[in-house]
């Protein structure tokens, strides 16, 4: 194509901050600057434009460093980062806390029943052999630890129990001061305004144990847990007048931070219909308390506050086709396993 002549105009576009302005410059010899100042309408000086691409430049490394900065900060201060399981949140008074989620993950953890069914079974041993032991409620293993072993990794806790982890302190956050504890409740013992007693009370520990691992169930999560429940049987828990027990919290728990789960003293669905089925307490630390099975049919049938421990089990039977749960001692029959 022949060369543009001096009368032809070609568009250029130059950046004013944030505004795009089009210009025509008159093309000139290629040996003449590109930008002769006597170019007709030109309204921006090539060093007006420099100098403005240099101070964004500038101020967009000042923003990175502080960034940088900002982040090497956190890093070396141990502020807390919000990292770890959602639905867990830590009770603790200093705001350095290294962790705000529950920071727990394990391979292959055992699941400990505080069912009278673990007596007698020796298994202690092999429970403690696990990656993580997880327990429930205020069960202790002193005493029993033949049978229950005698490392605890986490505690569920239902807010029932809390007045039972104040009662035996010494135990729980002495003895098992590595122990990460979550606890579970209604919104109205565990808010957070002052005015839920079991909230209140587990800030009392926190303090008084400040490097105790204690950690609530948000409200949230236990909306989800319901929902579990409902989607797994068809019924709202709250319209059934049902209570989910600490077991179908641990459970869940379980099944998130664990890669395999082996379950100890937990009976199958279908046991207390069976009519050789065994008598056994219903918490093993609490032998003259009531038979295990008359405890399961009370709750089942109960109108409202009741806990769905049967109808729990039935729904762990499905869970465990699906070769992540395996109900150790005692051992569930093969059809507990397969899918509805």
């Amino acid at each position: 194509m022949p060369p543009a002549s001096h009368s032809e105009a070609e568009p250029i576009t130059a950046r004013l901050s944030s505004r795009t302005v089009n210009i025509s410059v008159p093309r000139g010899n290629e040996n003449e600057g590109l930008l002769p100042s006597s170019a007709p309408g030109l309204q921006l000086q090539p060093q007006q434009d420099m100098k403005s691409l240099r101070v964004h430049w500038i101020c967009l490394l000042l923003v990175s460093v502080c960034l940088l900065l900002w982040y090497s900060h956190v890093m070396r201060s141990g502020l807390p980062m919000k990292t770890g399981l959602r639905g867990y949140v830590r009770v603790h008074l200093n705001t350095r806390s290294t962790s705000y989620f529950l920071d727990f993950r394990c391979g292959r953890c055992a699941v400990v029943s505080s069912s009278g069914q673990v007596l007698g079974g020796a298994r202690g041993q092999q429970i403690d052999r696990q990656d993580c032991v997880i327990r429930m409620n205020a069960a202790p293993s002193v005493g029993y630890e033949d049978d229950v072993g005698n490392r605890t990794s986490l505690r569920v806790v239902s807010h029932t129990s809390v007045p039972h982890l104040l009662q035996q302190q010494g135990y729980f956050f002495g003895r098992e001061a590595g122990t990460r504890y979550v606890i579970w409740g209604p919104e109205k013992n565990m808010r957070q305004d002052g005015k839920g007693k079991i909230f209140n009370a587990l800030v009392m520990l926190a303090k008084k144990y400040p490097h105790t691992n204690i950690y609530t169930v948000t409200k949230e999560k236990v909306q989800y847990c319901d929902s579990i429940f409902q989607n797994e049987t068809g019924k709202n828990r709250m319209k059934s007048g049902a209570f989910l027990s600490t077991g179908f919290f641990t459970m869940i728990l379980a099944l998130e931070v664990c890669d395999s789960i082996l379950v100890y003293g937990m009976i199958d669905g279908s046991y207390c219909s069976n009519a050789n089925h065994s008598f056994v307490p219903y918490h093993y630390y609490e032998p003259s308390r009531l038979d295990e099975c008359r405890m399961y049919r009370a709750h089942e049938h109960a109108k409202r506050g009741g806990h769905r421990f049967i109808t729990e089990k039935l729904i762990y039977s499905r869970w465990a086709s699906q070769g992540k749960l395996q109900f150790v001692y005692p051992p569930w029959p093969p059809q507990e396993h397969q899918q509805d």
